[in-house]
């Protein structure tokens, strides 16, 4: 299995929310331009924008941005910075989330969509009652 995959599956997707993941589906499927790839968000995470409204941002904050309906800038970068920690944590290497990262920066934008929505629906099927 492709270490990209493995730390979605083992490090990232287990701590994020349902609702976020259901947001993600929607979002990987309708090519939602605010699904970012290369950018933690927009606005960007500096100091200066911290309390700005999110308009847009990469996977994980996406799960964070609509699934636990945070709104700011420094909200959504903390979510990102919480979660890939949690993922860090599992398998005990200091930025672990970068093979999941890197991956999903650099792939293609329609190859990315193809197989993070087959992961998600994947997560979904192992975490959602309705589908079991």
């Amino acid at each position: 299995m492709e270490k990209w995959r493995r730390v979605w599956r083992e490090g990232l997707a287990p701590n994020l929310p349902v609702a976020g993941l259901l947001a993600l589906e929607r979002a990987l499927r309708d090519d939602d331009p605010r699904l970012l790839q290369g950018v933690v968000s927009t606005p960007p995470p500096f100091e200066a924008v911290r309390n700005a409204t999110v308009t847009s941002c990469c996977a994980i904050c996406y799960c964070g941005w609509k699934g636990d309906r945070l709104r700011t800038v420094g909200e959504v970068e903390a979510f990102y910075h919480r979660i890939c920690e949690s993922a860090d944590a599992v398998f005990s290497e200091a930025a672990a989330c970068r093979f999941f990262l890197n991956w999903y920066d650099a792939t293609p934008r329609y190859e990315m969509r193809h197989e993070m929505l087959g992961e998600v629906r994947r997560t979904l099927a192992r975490r959602t009652p309705a589908a079991a």
